[in-house]
């Protein structure tokens, strides 16, 4: 398990991150370890309230607000919310992605693929284009919550996979095109984490780590709070030799 940084060393004073898809599962546990390492969080959802309440839990004079990332005018609003608030922005997480739906590209309803691929892809594109412009005032870092079945596919699963492997590229693209603006663009991907999402799937934990952990070299599911230290490193300056790059947090899943 990851240890907690102690308020004496916090990686992120002094910095604003926004969080995209912060409501719940590892949007949330990234938006609670940014505010353990000292920045102000924005943390952003379709479910306004549910981030309003998470940015209260947190303090440390965080903002929860609406986003649909699908949107353009939502997108502009957000960016326009953060300028006005905080002046800036030096970090922001991408964790979006619409309930999954399983069959091959036979049976897949095309709306259905579009909506799925808009949430999870092009909304990374939308938040970026207006973000990137306040960011490039002093810099900062990107990262997007790939997965890893973008690098490794499963069946069934043709939206998800292509949705996440266009992250993975996305992001090397943009820390190409972004680096004179002194801004790092990374992906994370995770393997399977113990998010209500993933357990909806599954009778309990236990059954979620039976079923899936054996795909793992870690033997088990990982945990949200492991893949919020991970994004933490890369939002830091710890990171600031990383750019370009995906950090796989999959348990060696993709090894197999």
């Amino acid at each position: 398990m990851t240890a907690t940084p102690t308020a004496s060393s916090p990686r992120l004073s002094g910095k604003v991150v926004l969080v995209a898809g912060a409501a719940s599962g590892i949007g949330a546990a990234i938006a609670r370890r940014c505010a353990v390492e000292a920045a102000r969080v924005v943390c952003a959802d379709l479910d306004e309230p549910a981030a309003r309440t998470l940015a209260a839990g947190i303090g440390n004079d965080a903002a929860g607000w609406h986003c649909d990332v699908t949107s353009t005018t939502s997108a502009q609003d957000l960016v326009r919310n953060i300028r006005d608030r905080f002046g800036r922005l030096d970090g922001f997480v991408y964790n979006v992605a619409a309930p999954s739906h399983d069959g091959t590209v036979v049976e897949f309803d095309e709306a259905r693929f579009r909506y799925e691929l808009d949430c999870g892809l092009t909304g990374a594109f939308i938040v970026s284009k207006h973000a990137i412009p306040l960011m490039a005032a002093s810099g900062g870092s990107i990262v997007f919550i790939a997965s890893q079945f973008a690098h490794v596919a499963v069946g069934r699963s043709p939206v998800y996979c292509a949705m996440k492997a266009g992250l993975v590229h996305l992001a090397k693209a943009m820390a190409i095109d972004h680096a004179p603006d002194n801004i790092r663009v990374n992906s994370l991907s995770p393997g399977a984490i113990a998010t209500n999402r993933l357990l909806a799937r599954h009778a309990d934990l236990d059954a979620a780590n039976a079923a899936l952990g054996p795909a793992h070299l870690t033997g088990r599911i990982g945990q949200p709070a492991e893949v919020a230290a991970a994004a933490a490193f890369l939002l830091s300056d710890d990171a600031s030799f990383v750019t370009g790059t995906d950090l796989l947090v999959d348990g060696g899943y993709a090894t197999r």
